[in-house]
């Protein structure tokens, strides 16, 4: 009942993760569109009242025509909408996800120690770290850095190599699913975390001057829309690490920090197409790199065009490898499977399993009718996939993967 309750949990977090972040990503996008297609007022009675830009958009029947002022009208409405919400939403129920699935289990979904040799406590207090350290660091550079004139090249190019060092850091602490998620979720932070203590503040400063009869700073626009800027070309790089976690062969690849790294440039190179598209200008170079790095990826990852037989390979020098000790059978026989699965797969999927609190998605692996029910999950993910063991904590070898593989496909015979 515990393991049932805690997937409702995690499925309704992460439902909830999702719609959030679809608004906030949504209105982000709007935004960046709606600045770059404005066009300038024909009007007199419109520049007479300090519009700057102006749009018709047809949508959904009806006619729009959102107007933006070169500072601000000169009487402001009572009431403002402000777009913040959302950010927050979508940060607090991605860290109550995150801390759900990977700091109260961080044994075995932040630990490998093949990658780092940590305790789970040091790997919870890593990983918040990682999220605080990140932020502050990329604070400090805009804020020391970015008020200077001209600045913002070199801005961008301090914040490149933060998150190119703070990916490979990640990469060389954490299991290689929870240092993609982690570096993720750091951008995430920092995207949230700009919204909260720059945009939205200095929003409202310049709201109050303005109520107040004075001449609002400028430096708070100047401010709020280069850590705009920022979070819109953060935005894929974070899709793509967040939807990382189902796909084994980008974390688990080697160098995968290279991998994760390519794959956020490519992203942040598609947007960057976007933002110059909704200004009318098409620079297809900037896709072009994109689709080249994610093939480069592609190419380089690829598994070699004939892989080594399972049973020609050198036996494991493991001692408590299932292929040693069903050598009398034959390869792919049951009695070799149930060998691997209590050598590998028992210690999460068992009714008193010793790595989690409950079996991993409630699912038994202790029994021959259990192992067979579950034939196809094992399969996927043991194999195909080789998403399980997480991170790899039993060591499962290639040749155990593949004594799976073959009792797969010979029909999954339990005799």
């Amino acid at each position: 009942m515990e393991a049932y309750l805690l997937d409702w949990l995690n499925l309704l977090l992460r439902w909830l993760h999702v719609i959030t972040a679809i608004a906030w990503i949504g209105s982000s996008f709007y935004f960046v569109w709606l600045d770059n297609s404005l066009v300038a007022p024909t009007d007199p009675e419109l520049k007479e009242k300090g519009v700057g830009g102006e749009l018709w958009a047809v949508h959904g029947g009806g006619f729009y025509n959102p107007q933006k002022y070169l500072l601000a009208p000169k009487v402001l409405p009572e009431h403002l909408h402000w777009f913040y919400w959302e950010s927050y939403s979508t940060w607090l129920s991605g860290f109550a996800l995150f801390s759900l699935l990977y700091l109260f289990n961080a044994n075995v979904f932040l630990v490998d120690r093949n990658v780092f040799d940590m305790s789970a406590s040091m790997a919870g207090g890593t990983a918040i770290a990682f999220l605080v350290f990140n932020w502050l660091i990329y604070d400090a550079i805009c804020s020391t850095i970015g008020d200077r004139p001209g600045a913002d090249r070199l801005v961008n190019l301090l914040v490149g190599l933060q998150v190119i060092v703070s990916v490979w850091a990640a990469c060389h602490l954490f299991s290689g699913r929870a240092a993609f998620l982690i570096s993720g979720a750091s951008l995430a932070t920092i995207m949230s975390a700009n919204v909260l203590v720059w945009i939205i503040p200095g929003q409202r400063k310049m709201v109050a001057s303005m109520r107040a009869g004075q001449a609002p700073d400028p430096i708070h626009g100047k401010r709020g829309k280069q850590r705009s800027v920022h979070n819109t070309y953060f935005t894929l790089p974070v899709l793509f690490a967040m939807l990382s976690n189902h796909y084994s062969m980008t974390y688990s690849a080697p160098h995968n920090w290279v991998v994760l790294l390519c794959i956020m440039a490519a992203g942040a190179l598609i947007r960057q197409f976007f933002v110059l598209r909704h200004k009318g200008v098409y620079n297809w170079w900037y896709p072009g790199i994109a689709v080249g790095l994610l093939l480069a990826v592609i190419l380089w990852m690829s598994p070699a065009m004939q892989a080594k037989p399972a049973a020609a390979a050198a036996p494991s020098a493991d001692n408590t490898s299932a292929t040693a000790a069903a050598s009398n059978e034959p390869v792919g026989s049951f009695a070799q499977v149930q060998q691997v699965i209590q050598a590998r797969c028992i210690q999460c999927h068992a009714a008193q399993p010793t790595l989690m609190p409950v079996p991993g998605k409630g699912i038994l692996l202790d029994s021959p009718e259990h192992i067979s029910q579950h034939a196809q999950q094992i399969y996927q993910q043991a194999v195909v996939q080789k998403a399980m063991p997480l991170g790899n904590m039993t060591h499962i070898t290639d040749d155990e993967r593949a004594i799976i593989g073959k009792w797969f496909e010979n029909g999954a015979p339990v005799k």
